[in-house]
């Protein structure tokens, strides 16, 4: 009974509503961390995603035409002249090239406003159909892919490569 009577002479009902109290603090000063923590972590993982939609190009199968019997003989005049080599030029065909694999970004029109239609690939190549337009300090040329004529766009001279033809 001398250690029951030894702890009840240091054990008394003001130090129970202390260490209540002192307990009470501590709960409040972690639960205000963590409060504060939380809303400092949401703001600064509150941004905006982004989401980029490339729309992906379907071609619409030609309808079926019977092609004309061949004669054997080929007329060279009705072919359009080819270009000089290492010359862009209408009809010549050319290849992405010097993005780093990052591809050109081929436009509706020729310009740096215009609408991104799609990405010509590192290496893909195009039949050039029109330009050279001058627009915003580039040279742009308006590219057909040679298996989707509705694939097509402009895109700037800096990174197309003339190719012999396909």
């Amino acid at each position: 009974m001398d250690l029951a009577r030894a702890v009840g002479r240091y054990i008394n009902i003001w130090m129970i509503l202390g260490a209540i109290l002192i307990a009470l603090c501590l709960f409040c000063a972690v639960l205000s961390l963590v409060w504060f923590a939380r809303s400092n972590a949401s703001q600064a993982n509150s941004a905006t995603a982004v989401f980029y939609v490339i729309p992906y190009h379907t071609s619409t199968p030609a309808p079926a035409t019977p092609s004309p019997a061949p004669t054997g003989v080929i007329n060279n005049d009705s072919l359009p002249p080819s270009p000089p080599p290492g010359e862009i030029a209408a009809g010549a065909y050319v290849q992405v090239t010097g993005t780093g694999g990052d591809g050109v970004r081929m436009r509706s029109q020729a310009g740096l406003e215009a609408e991104i239609k799609f990405l010509g690939l590192e290496s893909e190549v195009f039949q050039v159909v029109d330009g050279p337009v001058l627009m915003d300090g580039y040279t742009w040329w308006l590219l057909v892919a040679p298996y989707d004529e509705n694939v097509r766009g402009w895109a700037v001279s800096n990174y197309l490569k003339v190719v012999q033809n396909p």
